[in-house]
Parts: C-alpha cells; sequence; structure tokens
C-alpha cells in the first residue's frame, strides 16, 4: 500500500482526493458503513500508484504514506485494505456534482476545525 486514508477522514468526505487521483483507487462504502468500518475514504492498497497527488488536497490531513503512518492510525492500514478484501461493499468513489454535472463548491475547514478533528482522535496537532 502506497498511501492511506486514516479516522481523520470520518464523515468528513471532502472529495478533493478524489478529485485529483489518476487512476480511481479512492472508494467509498457502497450502503451505511457498519460500526467496524467508519463512514470514510479509502485507498485501495493495490491499485495506489504512490503518486501522493491526494495527500496535499485532503483539507483535513487525514492522507499519510503508509511508512509515515503514525502509530495511532496502524490500524488503518488494514482497514483500508478492506477495499481490497470485501470489494463488493465498496464503490470507485466520484466527486459530489450538481444537477448541470459540476463540481460541488468545496467548504474548506478552519485550522481550529482541523485541530479539534485531530484532538478528537488524540493525535497532537
Amino acid at each position: 500500500m502506497a498511501y492511506v486514508i486514516t479516522r481523520l477522514c470520518v464523515d468528513c468526505l471532502d472529495q478533493g482526493c478524489v478529485e485529483v487521483c489518476p487512476v480511481e483507487c479512492i472508494y467509498e462504502p457502497k450502503d451505511a458503513s457498519p460500526p467496524e468500518r467508519p463512514n470514510m475514504l479509502y485507498i485501495h492498497p493495490t491499485e495506489c500508484i504512490n503518486c501522493g497527488a491526494c495527500e496535499p488536497e485532503c483539507p483535513w490531513q487525514a492522507i499519510f504514506e503508509d511508512r509515515e503512518l503514525p502509530d495511532m492510525f496502524a490500524g488503518d492500514l488494514s482497514l483500508n485494505a478492506t477495499t481490497q478484501d470485501t470489494p463488493k461493499q465498496f464503490r470507485v468513489a466520484s466527486p459530489h456534482r450538481d444537477a448541470e454535472g459540476r463540481l460541488q463548491p468545496k467548504h474548506r475547514p478552519t485550522t481550529e476545525q482541523v485541530r479539534a478533528n485531530r484532538l478528537r482522535w488524540d493525535e497532537k496537532p
């Protein structure tokens, strides 16, 4: 696996990463997520080409290269791998568009919102 989306993405689903992924390796659950699988985006471990385009696009700072994954998010490595283990439960994520097909405007989080999200998972900002 090259890049990992962590729990910092839970319920955020900005999808900036989806817009820039050149190989469509970012997935979303098809249905409501069970408790063991948070409502977030996931990177398919073998489809990711390690281009790094997704990482700077995430306003929540939820994406890490696997070798730089903070210890507290080590479990998110296998969580992302569920896209490969149970592919029928996922679909390739597609950017949110309006009725005319235009990308939806983004509401970027403030620095304080990002900090609060990190603290929610007990990570030091």
